[in-house]
């Protein structure tokens, strides 16, 4: 197979695969370190999903009132719904500060206060003083910050002297018993295949939103880090917990910000009501994510949605000044008029819950090193593995991620395999060699997905398993809604034996990408809807309708699962972390300061 495809050899001290936010971070501090680093991606790094982050990113700054880490982290173990790992979720909040600080030392252009502070809105489930007032947390650069953040973090990677190798498609890890050593990968303009070994590779890849027919992630995003971790024989973890945005465009599934809310909007139902002032009395429209989707679905379920057919509600900002709209939500407005076809600064918007966030992935500590089971069945790190970002669970989002915490996530922890890195590995020291028996599996699969001649081409069976995942596995589930989507999964998966891959070249062949990709999201849609299954009862973004109560005796657990071959899966569990990492947030949180 070797003379079939010729490899071009790399060696890095550290590779990083995928350049969105938390791709962007570790390489950046990676070069600054001095270790020499390669960051492989499909698309042109300022492509990457994270472009697409509109309301901002959290941290106690206090610059537009009183506030604390502690209040952050207290908002977000009760936003997890108590399942994230509370050693994480403080690291994460204290880390959150400086993090935004060398964000704008960076270059990065919030948008500011009067006084030149940086500008701070409120999000759901933001809240000051362990719930008892509304936080203005979310530093912002009007409604586009994930733009900001990837050109900004780009830059700096240049600057630097990251190496990028730009629309390469990592097919698979290398991997065997004692460890990971690399991965292969495809040049998709070129058609040459590539063999990257490095004492360290960060996966970085993003979510798994497009196992859904309906969901504000980019076609990219397609859960590659999973699927290659899930074949390499390692877990994973939490996969049972999708979050739903609530304010996806009706029809088009495009994200609104929270940050409309945030800065005033609401919602509303065809009889004009305010409905979240019943569901959540206090937090009202600014409820946690998992919350207002829920909200949402039953108004539709009990016959008081919007429009012809009654399926949507509306959001409005139209009361708002218009000069405010243009200043902090341009993006919003222009989104509104190309997707709704509707003015927003005079008319509401319609929408409808969409997936926008996995909460589930690889599981990692905080120092972003992979983990799996030991044989004691105690979590081990996974040598010369790491994971970053969407793909990554740390788990500081639990069942239910806040809004704004998610481009935090990616900078602490993107800099945390940093660190970790450079504290851990030597400069230029040689890796030990890889076995051709350790790459001729990947190019075997390789090559019979490219010369794949059934008769079901792969858009098929992708449609077939989105629109399973979306009526089966959507915002409420029940036993026999998931035992009919494993049904049509597994039979899926036993349909790719007969696919259909028309193109057979290799200089950009998109018809064998997508392929590569289904394969992906299909393993990430069985371990879903298996996790999904297995855990009976409703917590965060996992709400089953015949397991209406949080069951903390049987269920306060992370879940874990392997899946082989064949698409068949096993199931273990951990516990959560509910200690801390300093004894400082076991008590009574000190007296909040503002920074």
């Amino acid at each position: 197979m070797s003379t079939v495809y010729p490899l071009i050899e790399h060696e890095y001290d550290v590779l990083v695969i995928g350049a969105g936010g938390s791709g962007l971070r570790a390489a950046v501090g990676l070069a600054e370190a001095g270790l020499k680093t390669a960051c492989l991606t499909k698309v042109f790094p300022t492509r990457s999903h994270t472009v697409a982050a509109q309301g901002g990113i959290s941290a106690a700054l206090g610059n537009m009132g009183e506030d604390h880490w502690s209040w952050h982290m207290y908002d977000t173990i009760k936003g997890s719904d108590w399942l994230g790992d509370q050693d994480a979720i403080e690291f994460m909040c204290r880390e959150a500060i400086p993090a935004v600080i060398e964000l704008e030392r960076y270059g990065l252009p919030f948008s500011r206060l009067e006084n030149g502070k940086i500008y701070q809105r409120a999000f759901g489930g933001m809240t000051t003083d362990f719930g008892k007032g509304v936080a203005q947390r979310t530093c912002a650069a009007a409604d586009r910050t994930g733009h900001a953040m990837l050109h900004t973090l780009y830059q700096q990677a240049i600057r630097h002297g990251v190496e990028f190798y730009i629309e390469y498609y990592a097919i698979d890890l290398i991997a065997d018993t004692e460890g990971v050593l690399g991965a292969v990968a495809w040049d998709l303009s070129q058609g040459t295949l590539h063999q990257f070994r490095a004492q360290s590779t960060i996966l970085a890849t993003g979510g798994y939103g497009r196992t859904y027919f309906s969901c504000t992630s980019a076609h990219t995003c397609t859960g590659d880090g999973n699927g290659m971790v899930a074949r390499a024989g390692y877990p994973l973890q939490d996969m049972e917990f999708v979050q739903f945005h609530p304010t996806g465009i009706y029809g088009a599934g495009c994200l609104i910000t929270e940050g409309v809310r945030g800065e005033g909007g609401f919602l509303t139902n065809s009889t004009g009501e305010k409905f979240m002032e019943r569901y959540a009395p206090h937090a009202k429209d600014l409820a946690s994510r998992d919350v207002v989707s829920r909200a949402i679905t039953i108004e539709i379920r009990e016959g008081r949605g919007v429009g012809t057919h009654k399926d949507h509600v509306d959001l409005h900002l139209e009361h708002l000044d218009p000069k405010i709209i243009h200043e902090r939500l341009p993006g919003i407005t222009e989104t509104a008029r190309i997707f709704a076809g509707i003015d927003a600064t005079r008319e509401p918007i319609p929408v409808l819950p969409t997936v926008h966030y996995n909460m589930g992935g690889i599981p990692t500590n905080i120092h972003a090193e992979a983990l799996t089971l030991g044989k004691d069945g105690k979590p081990v790190t996974i040598s010369g593995l790491m994971a970053v970002g969407e793909t990554a669970c740390v788990s500081v989002h639990g069942a239910n991620r806040l809004g704004s915490n998610s481009l935090l996530d990616l900078m602490v922890f993107g800099r945390a395999a940093a660190l970790r890195c450079a504290s851990t590995l030597e400069q230029g020291h040689r890796v030990r060699p890889v076995r051709r028996t350790m790459v001729e599996p990947i190019f075997e699969r390789f090559d019979r997905l490219r010369h794949a001649d059934g008769s079901s081409p792969t858009a098929m069976l992708r449609e077939r398993m989105q629109k399973t995942m979306q009526s089966e596995a959507s915002v409420f589930r029940t036993g026999e809604t998931l035992e009919q989507a494993a049904r049509e999964l597994e039979a899926i998966w036993c349909a790719c034996t007969d696919l259909k891959v028309h193109d057979r070249s290799l200089i950009w062949n998109s018809d064998l990408a997508e392929t590569l990709e289904f394969e992906n999201l299909l393993a990430c849609a069985v371990t879903t809807v298996s996790s999904a299954l297995m855990r009976q009862e409703s917590r965060g973004g996992h709400a089953r309708e015949d397991y209406p109560d949080r069951d903390d005796k049987k269920w306060l657990k992370h879940s874990l699962i392997w899946l082989d071959k064949k698409g068949q899966t096993r199931m273990d569990y951990r516990p959560v972390h509910l200690e801390t990492l300093t004894p400082e947030v076991q008590s009574i949180p000190p007296k909040p300061r503002v920074y």
